[in-house]
C-alpha cells in the first residue's frame, strides 16, 4: 500500500500522530488506518500505533514493509544472503521477456529454471546461473532474460548490505536448509496465504476471495494445497502471482475432535469480535 512506507519515515523521525500529521496530499484516514493495521500485524507497530523496534529497523532499509520483514526474518533464520538476492530481483522490473514470435521458445527456456519452492527460488535459481556464467549478456539473450534487469539488482544488494553492515547484521547462506526462506517470506506475506479449493482454484484465508495461480508460475503444474502469493493480477480471472509454498503442517484429521475438525481458519482481528473492534484505539479516538 501506497501510505505504508511514509507511516514508517514519519515515525522514524519523531512525528507519532499520523492521522493529524499536515501532508500536502492527505491520505483518506480510512486508508491511513489500514495501513497502520498491517503495519501493526507485521510487528512494525505496537499496540497504541508507536513504532516498535523492528519497525524503526524496517524503515531503514527504504522497501516495502512486507519485504523489510522478510529480509530481518531471514538475518534470525540463517539465510539472509539468500533473501538480499530474492529482493533485490523483487525490486526491478519482470526479469523475464517472452518476444510474440518466440513465446513457447521463451517458455520453454524460462521452464528451466523453474523451481518446487516457489517463484521466489525460481528467481534465485536464474540469479545464480547468471552468476555462474560470469553474468554474461549472450547467456541471458539465449535464456530471455532481460540482461538490464538483472544488472541492477546487484546495486540494490550492496545498498541493503551497506545497512546491514551499519547495523552489525550477519549474512549467513542457508545452504540447502532452504525451509528457511520459505518461513522468512511466510513471516512477511502471511495475509496473503491461500488454499487450495476443491472445485475453484485458490480461496485466500481473510476474505475467502477465490483467486488463482498465474499461468507464468512455477507452481502452475503443481498446484501445492497452500501457498502465500505476493500479488494479486487482476485479468479475467483474478491471478496469484504466486512466490512460495506457505509453511504449515497439515495436522491429521483423524486426530481431532469432531469439534475441531469444524473449525475454519479466520485472521485473528476479527476472530472473536466485530471487524473493526480491536483496531488501534488512540487511532479512532483521534478521528
Amino acid at each position: 500500500m501506497l501510505y505504508y512506507i511514509p507511516s514508517l519515515f514519519l515515525q522514524a523521525t519523531g512525528i507519532n500522530d499520523l492521522l493529524a500529521f499536515d501532508f500536502m496530499d492527505a491520505p483518506p484516514v480510512e486508508t491511513m488506518i489500514t495501513a497502520m493495521e498491517q503495519l501493526h500485524t507485521l510487528g512494525a507497530l505496537d499496540n497504541e500505533g508507536l513504532l516498535t523496534r523492528l519497525g524503526r529497523r524496517m524503515a531503514e532499509f527504504h522497501l516495502e514493509p512486507m519485504l523489510c520483514k522478510i529480509l530481518i526474518m531471514s538475518i534470525h533464520l540463517a539465510c539472509s544472503e539468500e533473501m538480499l538476492t530474492i529482493v533485490s530481483l523483487l525490486s526491478v522490473q519482470n526479469i523475464f521477456y517472452k518476444p510474440k514470435d518466440k513465446q513457447a521458445h521463451a517458455d520453454q527456456k524460462k521452464a528451466k529454471f523453474f523451481q518446487s519452492q516457489g517463484d521466489h527460488f525460481t528467481l534465485l535459481a536464474v540469479y545464480n546461473s547468471w552468476k555462474d556464467n560470469k553474468y554474461s549478456d549472450p547467456w541471458c539473450f539465449e535464456n530471455f532474460i532481460q540482461a538490464c534487469s538483472l544488472k541492477r539488482a546487484p546495486d540494490i544488494c550492496k545498498q541493503m548490505l551497506n545497512i546491514m553492515d551499519r547495523h552489525k547484521l550477519d549474512v549467513v547462506s542457508c545452504g540447502k536448509a532452504t525451509i528457511r526462506v520459505q518461513k522468512a517470506i511466510c513471516s512477511g506475506f502471511f495475509r496473503n496465504a491461500a488454499r487450495k479449493h476443491s472445485q475453484d482454484g485458490y480461496h485466500t484465508l481473510t476474505d475467502q476471495q477465490v483467486v488463482y495461480l498465474h499461468p507464468s508460475s512455477s507452481l502452475i503444474n503443481h498446484q501445492p494445497e497452500w501457498l502465500v502469493y505476493h500479488e494479486l493480477v487482476l485479468t479475467t480471472k483474478e491471478y496469484m502471482r504466486e512466490f512460495a509454498p506457505a509453511f504449515y503442517k497439515i495436522t491429521d484429521p483423524t486426530g481431532l475432535s469432531r469439534q475441531r475438525r469444524q473449525h475454519r481458519v479466520e485472521p485473528l482481528y476479527n476472530c472473536h469480535e466485530e471487524p473493526n473492534a480491536w483496531r488501534m484505539s488512540r487511532a479512532f479516538r483521534k478521528l
